[in-house]
């Protein structure tokens, strides 16, 4: 676990826990490593939700399909971010969305119930642990609400200028990546590819914006 503590000491589920207490708490919450490759399903929509996953490295999708196979990206999870606490906290008895690989990447999982339960050995850390996922589900909470707000505008225009406009206020600057290639972006703000792109066309030719392939740039 020591090579991980790096990207561990990042993780929000574990701020202001001390390094050498980091470790031994691994063990006492029987943390384990799993390596998944690109496409993989982490945790399937279905199935029941005990694990929080932190992510070492890599990256992850949480993405819901609906009936007619039309997918929506809910989220992106980068190293050190947190994957499924909400539905392993609700304890739900089926997950109701997936969380896929978007790129190889290593997943430390983590049984929930050993952190809402302290264990017999009483560990000092369990109270700090259990802020701070409590702190963790609030932020977690006011993204997926940004999304709302986002999607919920009416044109493909309006999504994804607000998105844009959300994207250069957590980067601070005009000019910034984003986690998503083309498709992607158009299942997170659910909207048809073909007039997403025409959108980016059209926004560039009035001089609003300048992208290339990740990159955009308000202007």
């Amino acid at each position: 676990m020591k090579k991980y503590l790096e990207v561990l000491e990042q993780c929000a589920l574990f701020d202001r826990i001390e390094e050498e207490k980091l470790l031994r708490m691994l063990e006492c919450l029987g943390a384990s490593v799993s390596e998944y490759d690109r496409k993989y399903t982490i945790f399937a929509e279905g199935q029941s939700a005990r694990h929080i996953g932190i992510m070492l490295s890599g990256s992850a999708q949480i993405v819901q399909t609906d009936y007619y196979g039309n997918r929506s990206i809910i989220a992106g999870a980068a190293a050190s971010e947190t994957i499924g606490e909400a539905f392993a906290c609700a304890e739900v008895s089926s997950l109701p969305v997936s969380i896929i690989a978007s790129e190889p990447c290593e997943v430390m999982l983590i049984d929930c119930s050993h952190i809402l339960h302290t264990c017999s050995n009483s560990c000092g850390f369990h109270q700090q642990l259990i802020y701070n996922l409590m702190k963790l589900l609030a932020t977690k909470n006011l993204m997926f609400h940004q999304k709302i707000e986002i999607t919920s505008r009416r044109s493909t225009r309006e999504k994804l200028l607000a998105y844009l406009n959300s994207c250069s206020k957590r980067a601070g600057s005009n000019s910034f990546d984003v986690p998503f290639d083309r498709q992607e972006l158009a299942d997170y703000l659910e909207v048809d590819r073909s007039g997403l792109s025409a959108e980016i066309s059209k926004l560039r030719r009035e001089g609003i914006i300048d992208s290339h392939r990740k990159h955009f740039e308000l202007l």
